[in-house]
């Protein structure tokens, strides 16, 4: 992981690169930031800067031998914690390693679901046991093998058990001359005040909706109006525009039965409004309240078409040419109606109210709102 692979936050990328430039890098960093943001990506990149042998244009070389090591996640002097369920009596990272190593492999931004359904466990929240402090002490207390640091990077301290916390107290504030931590937190309010005292912190922004785009366009080679679609919605949660991009199926669908309600709704077709309510109350609940957000979306997303200004809007080539159409049947007089009817459909659906009922309802509505002109 290099640092020019890491999606924004210039200014924290300089600033761990002035810390080792200059040789004044704290014992204790802390990362933090919202969910989504490239925190861990960004630790490793440090790391690798750090053991890097060569480095160019204030990046790591991505070719001598650490980097080599560090991106197959093997460098003798890098160790990682985080957090894991118990395997029978064993509460060790290093016993997931190999699972580690997947699901640092499959995406350079870190997402907390998917590592639970990685290492897959229905008992309980997963944690950094206590025991896991005797493994870092002595991971910590070894001197460094092929590089002038060893260096520890620990995902979630949060998800510390308090036992574990306070045990690295000491190895925290007095480190060996060679030892660097790296803790990287979603949730820093929820990290212990002792530890988190002991840390120098910086902290992350998500990035913007067009570095998001470039990192889909570069990544998936997709078309920058599609990227831009996806990226909008996620306000700067990479993980969130992977996803949705990765549901594209579903979104196609939405889209398809977004269009059906719309057109029914104009005509006054009751008769194929009943069809569509059923058909749409057939998915699973969640699946029916991410419809009523798309359709959210959509509304919100045909109204700014009308001010005519491209760059407000983040619409799919696809959605687009359905809303060079549609676009003039939402005006000030229905637009908040008509989201205000879509907001209370996805709330009785999430409170086990029946969807057919629901969904009917709210197409018969909607048949009163689309027809309001300006």
């Amino acid at each position: 992981m290099k640092f020019k692979d890491i999606i924004g936050n210039e200014q924290a990328i300089q600033q761990l690169r002035n810390m080792v430039d200059h040789d004044r890098i704290p014992h204790a960093l802390l990362l933090m930031g919202e969910a989504g943001v490239a925190k861990l990506a960004l630790a490793q990149a440090f790391a690798q800067y750090v053991h890097c042998e060569n480095h160019i244009n204030g990046d790591s070389c991505g070719v001598c031998p650490s980097c080599l090591q560090h991106q197959s996640y093997n460098h003798v002097d890098t160790f990682f914690s985080f957090p894991i369920f118990k395997k029978g009596t064993t509460t060790y990272c290093d016993d997931y390693l190999d699972d580690w190593k997947k699901f640092l492999s499959e995406n350079p931004i870190e997402n907390y679901e998917r590592w639970l359904t990685i290492i897959k466990n229905d008992n309980g929240q997963p944690s950094i046991f206590t025991t896991e402090s005797d493994a870092i002490i002595r991971k910590m207390s070894l001197t460094a093998y092929s590089s002038k640091y060893k260096i520890h990077i620990m995902w979630l301290p949060e998800k510390m058990q308090p036992q574990c916390a306070n045990a690295l107290l000491k190895i925290i504030e007095e480190p060996y001359h060679d030892s660097l931590f790296v803790l990287v937190s979603n949730s820093y309010q929820d990290i212990l005040p002792t530890i988190f005292s002991r840390t120098q912190r910086i902290e992350l922004k998500r990035p913007s909706t067009p570095q998001i785009a470039d990192y889909l366009v570069a990544k998936y080679g997709m078309d920058r109006q599609d990227a831009l679609a996806y990226a909008a919605p996620a306000d700067g949660n990479i993980s969130l525009a992977e996803n949705s991009l990765k549901k594209n199926n579903e979104n196609a669908a939405f889209h398809e039965k977004f269009t059906q309600l719309m057109r029914l709704a104009y005509s006054v077709d009751l008769k194929s409004l009943r069809d569509w309510s059923v058909e749409v109350s057939d998915y699973k609940r969640e699946k029916i309240c991410r419809f009523l957000q798309y359709a959210s979306r959509m509304v919100r997303e045909n109204y700014i078409y009308n001010l005519h200004i491209a760059e407000l809007n983040y619409l799919t080539r696809e959605e687009e040419q359905f809303s060079m159409r549609f676009s003039p049947f939402i005006n000030e007089l229905n637009v908040q109606g008509i989201s205000d009817e879509l907001n209370k459909a996805e709330i009785d659906i999430r409170g086990n109210a029946n969807g057919k009922i629901v969904l009917f309802d709210l197409a018969i509505k909607m048949t009163v709102l689309i027809k309001k002109k300006r």
